[in-house]
Parts: C-alpha cells; structure tokens; sequence
C-alpha cells in the first residue's frame, strides 16, 4: 500500500509566514506575486486531488456493490483518503476564507 503525500502542502510552504529565508532581504512585486500564483495554483492543485479521490472511492464502492470486487479492504483506504482529503481541503478554505475576513475588518 503506497500512500502519497497531500502536493499542496510543499507549495504552501513557500508563502508561510515562517520561511526559512532571511526577513531582511526585500522581495520585488514580481516575487510576491509568484507567491501568491504559486499558492493558488497549489489549491487548485488540492481540490483537483480532493476531486480525484473522490472519484475513486466513488468507483471503488460500485465495483464492491456489483460484485466486481470483493476487496473490502481497498474500499475502506479509497474512502478514508477521500474524507481525510476533503477534510483537509475544508481546513485549508476556512483558513483562507478567515484570513481574508480579517483583511476586510482592518481599520486604515
């Protein structure tokens, strides 16, 4: 059984607020902006896999129901990784979606 790692994750690391890189050195408009496209395309890379998981389970459990196959024990993985990915997309846009809340309730 191979279980692979959510691929969000690494990109979500560039645009932390705790990087690794020195917080003197000033980012150009072009660096930010790579920033934000690549934690984009990150989420969009999350829901793309959310989607595929899902599906997967989805054909797991007809194949289990026609009698295709027998294998309860694929049919319960396909639908943790699905649950466990939608959750972790959810946490991930509730976050975002807290996070730009609190932007539109600064005072300038």
């Amino acid at each position: 059984m191979v279980i692979n790692n959510i691929s969000a994750i690494t990109d979500l690391e560039k645009v932390s607020r705790y990087s690794t890189t020195n917080p003197i050195n000033a980012q150009s408009k072009a660096e930010k902006t790579g920033s934000f496209d690549a934690l984009l395309n990150s989420a969009m890379g999350l829901v793309k896999e959310t989607n595929d998981y899902s599906n997967k389970s989805e054909e797991e459990e007809i194949k289990f129901a026609t009698g295709e196959s027998d294998n309860l024990h694929d049919l319960m993985i396909a639908q943790q990784k699905a649950a466990i990915s939608l959750q972790y997309t959810v946490a991930v846009k509730n976050a975002a979606v807290e996070s730009y809340k609190t932007i539109m309730n600064m005072q300038f």
